[in-house]
């Protein structure tokens, strides 16, 4: 099967450091395998969503030199494409209505749903409910091709997850598999803040007895307080006039080696030797903190 790799950014702020080392990251996998590297803009959350990022993340990604193969995918426009399975979910019986609140789920003892609504039998003109999936294929086990076999608790891998929120909104761990499929993705590479989300995506390419893509989770960039950085935590939006010198830290917090006459290179003769010299083997399996403030 030919390789299929994607980008798939929300639009909640620019491009940043930790946002560079998963595009560069899954961009060079997908050009080492001959394959194709696509770009997905996440945009159904639109109280989350800044004006204008989603172009300026393109233009970023331009900047880098790094070129989608095919047209961008924005979510927003495949809504009635979501209805639509979303409602067969429910038609089936395979999927139903919920009324509880996120405080009765928190005073569990595990804190994770007890599927109180399975056969509650709720009518969506009842009040404002979320749709969640009645889980018939949990998994408790895949593998990672950078962390290797992860384990999932079982009581996390049996709960009926939330696929339409309450506010309206399509959940991502629906959304997510069904434009993958949709886009053909045979492998994804992202960051390890997702790697807990894997199991139930997962189930839900079984359900839907889609092809199951690879995954790898690269290791998280962390701030000087050791947390993620991000867009909610203000971390810097990348620097347009350092861009060479920040696909090459990139590279190096990827574990990859770099030319040591880098600086006389072009932007894409850098992208065109790291292609040539990528070892998946190489990506750290810990997340990292850097002790200096990238941009």
């Amino acid at each position: 099967m030919h390789y299929i790799g994607r980008f798939a950014p929300s639009p909640s702020g620019p491009l940043h450091f930790g946002s560079l080392v998963t595009a560069l990251g899954s961009y060079l996998q997908a050009k080492s395998c001959l394959g194709k590297w696509l770009v997905r803009i996440e945009d159904i959350d639109p109280p989350r969503e800044v004006k204008g990022a989603s172009s300026l993340i393109l233009k970023t990604l331009e900047a880098l030199n790094l070129y989608w193969d095919d047209e961008v995918l924005y979510q927003s426009a495949c809504s009635k494409r979501y209805q639509a399975i979303l409602q067969t979910l429910i038609d089936n019986q395979q999927a139903y209505y919920c009324d509880c609140t996120r405080q009765r789920i928190q005073n569990l003892s595990n804190g994770i749903y007890d599927n109180f609504c399975r056969e509650r039998h709720l009518s969506i003109n009842n009040k404002q409910v979320a749709i969640r999936l009645k889980q018939n294929h949990p998994v408790f086990e895949f593998t990672d091709q950078i962390l290797g076999l992860q384990t999932v608790e079982k009581a996390n891998a049996q709960e009926d997850f939330i696929i339409h929120r309450k506010d309206g909104l399509f959940a991502y761990n629906l959304v997510v598999v069904l434009d993958d499929h949709q886009q053909g993705i045979t492998e994804i590479v992202r960051g390890a803040d997702l790697l807990p989300v894997t199991a139930k995506q997962i189930s839900l390419y079984q359900l839907f007895g889609f092809p199951v893509p690879s995954y790898c989770h690269l290791p998280l960039v962390l701030d000087n307080n050791g947390n993620k950085l991000s867009k909610q935590n203000h971390a810097n939006p990348i620097d347009l006039n350092n861009l060479k010198a920040l696909t090459v830290q990139a590279l190096q917090f990827l574990g990859q080696c770099v030319p040591q006459d880098w600086q006389d290179a072009t932007q894409q003769q850098l992208l065109d030797w790291a292609i040539q010299h990528w070892q998946l083997m190489n990506v750290p399996k810990q997340n990292t903190q850097l002790s200096t403030n990238i941009g």
